[in-house]
């Protein structure tokens, strides 16, 4: 039963690796058997880079910085070069503003706007004609959100940003679910990652958000990298434009 989520032979492109969320779903795609490009803004995350070959596969790094319309070819690009064509791509770049909406500026909606969503959309579409191209399977999953579903507190741009990148998702999955690519989501729970750092540093916050998640602990990064691997093989083949929660339960609630 283990072939299905093999992925030995395909090439993955991970953006927003160096660490948390997309290092930990990096290192899975790896183990099951992947050769992994992995993407950060402006430093090559070298670490990641080693601990995929420590594994046994091929890695290369590639920067881009995903506000930067342009970045979304390039990545693709250099991607390519560096270990061929993209078989699986992992859309995780990301960036979150807290503010009250009376006090979010412009800047911040702008920035969080293009990096959440409008470069997931260039990056699926550089990859996406690829395939096409190829007349050739992929898979392509976004990292969605609990906010793609939930508006949230201070995070306006965060949250508009996640519900948009759901729908994106089923709206790829519906074009291109026709040339054998899956376009699906994730949605992490709360994470201990960089951006929930001001969220678990608030003893009251913190305490709400446990007491509703039934698992009782905030999530590991190591959480999603079984959901990444599944939608990224091929055991999910029959799996279009759905978002897969991974959130301890919290939905549940």
């Amino acid at each position: 039963m283990s072939a299905p989520f093999r992925l030995d032979g395909r090439t993955a492109l991970v953006t927003g690796a160096t660490a948390g969320l997309g290092g930990a779903m990096a290192l899975a795609l790896a183990e099951a058997g992947a050769d992994v490009v992995v993407h950060d803004r402006s430093e090559p995350p070298r670490a990641t880079a080693a601990a995929i070959e420590a594994l046994g596969r091929r890695a290369a790094t590639v920067c881009g910085d995903m506000s930067d319309p342009k970045a979304p070819a390039a990545v693709v690009r250099d991607a390519e070069a560096a270990l061929g064509p993209i078989d699986i791509l992992i859309n995780n770049a990301g960036t979150i503003r807290r503010a009250p909406a009376a006090e979010h500026s412009d800047e911040d909606w702008d920035l969080v706007l293009a990096v959440d969503l409008s470069s997931a959309f260039r990056m699926s579409r550089e990859v996406g004609r690829r395939l096409i191209a190829r007349k050739a399977p992929g898979k392509i999953v976004n990292t969605c959100s609990l906010l793609s579903f939930q508006g949230g507190i201070l995070v306006p741009s965060y949250a508009a940003a996640k519900g948009g990148l759901a729908q994106l998702t089923k709206a790829l999955a519906n074009e291109w679910a026709v040339h054998r690519i899956n376009v699906n989501g994730i949605a992490p729970g709360y994470m201990a990652t960089d951006n929930t750092a001001a969220l678990r540093a608030d003893a009251n916050r913190s305490r709400q958000i446990l007491e509703r998640i039934p698992a009782g602990r905030w999530g590991d990064p190591s959480d999603v990298g079984g959901a990444a691997v599944f939608l990224s093989s091929p055991a999910s083949d029959y799996i279009n434009g759905h978002i897969l929660v991974v959130d301890g339960g919290w939905l549940a609630r």
